[in-house]
């Protein structure tokens, strides 16, 4: 089984077919930290937290989402796999304020469900969410 191989996707937001893209598929021989470490080696990050206060984004090991940057020949490409329980799926988008909205999606459907431990003050819809809940979490130095 092997969790990571290059194929030809399209892109969720432009429709553009792409070529040679490195996708995550299903991964149950190991578990989720075992996938993390995997999946580093080539480029993608699982990402911890998410938005403003930096709420949970998923429920490790178990549930996790994660995000490349690469490029092909005309410009930026932004991937985002989910992660749950081995099940994995991969969507690439162009642009990265797509990139975002998908990660923001995953991020709200985890908090409104009880999840992960998110926002208190959650709208009806992710589409409803504030930018502070919209972005990724940064830690600032002092």
């Amino acid at each position: 089984m092997n969790a990571i191989t290059i194929e030809t996707v399209t892109t969720a937001d432009t429709g553009e077919v792409i070529t040679d893209a490195p996708v995550l598929r299903d991964y149950h021989a190991d578990g989720g930290y075992e996938w993390m470490d995997l999946i580093a080696e080539h480029g993608w990050t699982v990402i911890p937290s998410w938005g403003s206060e930096g709420w949970d984004l998923g429920q490790w090991p178990y549930v996790m989402v994660a995000a490349i940057r690469t490029a092909d020949s005309i410009g930026n490409l932004f991937g985002v796999a989910t992660y749950c329980e081995g099940d994995v799926e991969t969507t690439y988008y162009r642009t990265k304020a797509r990139q975002w909205d998908a990660i923001t999606e995953q991020a709200f459907f985890h908090w409104k469900n009880g999840q992960a431990h998110g926002p208190a003050d959650l709208p009806e819809a992710a589409a409803e969410l504030p930018g502070r809940y919209r972005m990724p979490y940064t830690v600032y130095a002092a």
